[in-house]
Parts: C-alpha cells; structure tokens; sequence
C-alpha cells in the first residue's frame, strides 16, 4: 500500500511559479507510472500530466504544455510537478496518483493510489 503525501500549493499572482511535491512511502516509486490531476469546484478531476516508470516518457494536458513540467526522483520517493506562468484557471486542488497498470496514463480511474491534495489558487 503505497502513501502519498502533496505539497507545495498556495497563493500565487498570475504569471508566478510553484513547486508541487508528492512524497511516497510504504512502497517503491519507481514501479509506478505517476500522474499529476487537478479539481476544481464543481468539476470532474482532470489530467495535467504524467511520467512513465524510470521518466521514460512525459505526457502533459494541451492546457499545460510548455508551462508544467513533471519529474521525478525515485532516489528520495518523490515527485514533482514545475508549474509556471500560471493563470487562475489553474486555480484547483492538485492530486498526484500512482499506477501501477497499462492503462491509458491519462484517465484517473486507472490509477491505484491517491494522495489528500494541495491547492493551489491563482490570482488575477
């Protein structure tokens, strides 16, 4: 049973920066695909991006390419989401997910394991 723990959001201005870090424990990061979904009131959870195992292959939302960039270190269990240039409707709570099946990388109902979320608003 792998634990995962977000961090990292917060209240930013428009055009500012985060880091989001998602902590693993109880399990070996590096046998999972990791993902990076964001929910916002009153909508479905949606995908932002993903990593294969090992960082073999980066999958990004077309809402977030050339602004977000996930990665990964399986050394310290850890994986991290670079989010700039940001714009409110960013504005969401941010989930990390393991998973650890074939299945499309960028649907949420084929990841294993969850973390609790961080938000992260955007002002204008």
């Amino acid at each position: 049973q792998v634990q995962l723990v977000e961090s990292g959001g917060g209240l930013v201005q428009a055009g500012g920066s985060l880091r989001l870090n998602c902590a693993a424990s109880g399990g070996t990061l590096s046998t999972y695909a990791m993902g990076w979904f964001r929910q916002a009131p009153g909508k479905e959870r949606e995908f932002v991006a993903a990593i294969r195992r090992s960082g073999t292959g980066t999958y990004y939302a077309d809402s977030v390419k050339g602004r977000f960039t996930i990665s990964r270190d399986d050394a310290e269990n850890t994986v991290y989401l670079q989010m700039n240039s940001l714009k409110p409707e960013d504005t969401a709570v941010y989930y990390c997910g393991a998973r650890s099946g074939l299945l499309s990388i960028t649907s949420p109902w084929n990841y294993d394991f969850w973390g609790q979320g961080t938000q992260v608003t955007v002002s204008s």
